[in-house]
């Protein structure tokens, strides 16, 4: 199946921001795409290329958060022989490459104020300088810059060139998290996964489980569309039953009871007094000699702990689970068990 970058989404949020990155396209202009990392800032940088006049040039990509601030220039730019230590031969500039096509520069807040006023005049006037040349070069390029920061306030606190900003944003194309796209999580757990189980070589395509799906449809999704494709391909991937449904859905690849901490605690002497903890005890000893099934009493003041979680926090399964101390997955994994997830599950998470 092709792996290609596609656009998958029916939502009107989605789908708005798509068009509008195609009616800039034809354009020139400068265009700014901002969005939360995973939203596919990348594929509209693609999208504006490919559907523009320069579409059989270059496509140049450089992500100004990869290199040091003492690099950036030279990479922007270009350099001369011996403009500075091991610089022992010429070098084409990301300007130069992509002369005539579209320069995306990605992660643009990480730009050093001194780059910032050298890609202001490249911008501007369609001149570039090597480093340690003296005279600059014409060049055609079409800019496509993206950044999930807010430049604007970071103009306001001279953090960012507020005349840059200015030249850049001939159109703002902002992308839309995964979490208010409608119905589109669904679409792309579908797409992600039909796709990793031909790659594996299934027969078939069983879909996922109503409990999966409802699960995938109350995360949040802090990584978008990138962290979607990672568990759609993970749960598929783990999935033994070909014939039947993926019904295990796994959102932290690192959560395991033998999960490193990030320092090891120093070995203790045992305390007289016993550390304070936050688990409701019985009663009293009368309590404890009245239980003649361990099992069913365990069970029974456990679901009476979630159920009073859950109402303490107006059943909202996030604040219930961090309350908790436990994941998301886990607490899900509770309410079932107690038959607690229908119930539970008619509140939002919002």
């Amino acid at each position: 199946m092709d792996r290609a970058p596609q656009f998958i989404g029916q939502s009107t949020a989605f789908l708005d921001a798509v068009e509008r990155a195609s009616r800039a396209a034809p354009t020139s202009r400068p265009v700014l795409v901002v969005g939360e990392r995973g939203t596919g800032k990348e594929l509209i940088a693609e999208r504006l290329h490919r559907l523009s006049p320069r579409w059989g040039e270059p496509l140049v990509t450089l992500n100004c958060a990869a290199l040091p601030e003492t690099l950036i220039e030279a990479e922007l730019f270009g350099h001369e022989a011996g403009a500075f230590t091991g610089a022992t031969r010429a070098r084409v500039g990301r300007f130069e490459e992509a002369d005539r096509g579209t320069l995306f520069l990605d992660e643009l807040a990480t730009l050093s104020m001194a780059a910032q006023e050298r890609l202001l005049r490249a911008v501007e006037y369609g001149e570039v300088t090597r480093i340690g040349a003296s005279r600059p070069m014409q060049v055609d390029v079409r800019i496509v810059a993206a950044t999930n920061e807010h430049l604007p306030r970071l103009a306001e606190q001279g953090k960012f060139r507020a005349d840059l900003l200015d030249r850049l944003s001939f159109e703002v194309i902002t992308l839309p998290p995964l979490r208010v796209r409608e119905g589109d999580v669904v679409v792309l757990a579908e797409y992600f996964g039909t796709r990793m189980a031909s790659e594996l070589g299934w027969q078939g395509w069983p879909g996922f489980s109503e409990t999966a799906l409802s699960l995938l449809e109350f995360y949040a999704w802090p990584g978008n569309v990138r962290e979607l494709r990672n568990v759609i391909e993970r749960a598929v991937y783990r999935w033994d039953e070909w014939n039947g449904a993926v019904d295990v859905v796994v959102f932290d690849p690192f959560d395991s009871p033998w999960r490193p901490e990030a320092a090891a605690p120093e070995a203790r002497a045992p305390s007289a007094s016993p550390p304070s903890a936050s688990v409701a005890e019985p009663a009293n000893d009368d309590a404890l000699d009245q239980i003649t099934n361990l099992r069913g009493a365990v069970d029974a003041h456990e679901k009476a702990i979630l159920t009073r979680a859950l109402s303490r926090h107006r059943h909202n399964q996030r604040r219930t689970a961090q309350n908790l101390g436990l994941t998301y997955d886990q607490l899900r994994h509770c309410l079932r068990k107690h038959g607690l997830l229908e119930r539970a599950g008619a509140a939002t998470d919002s």
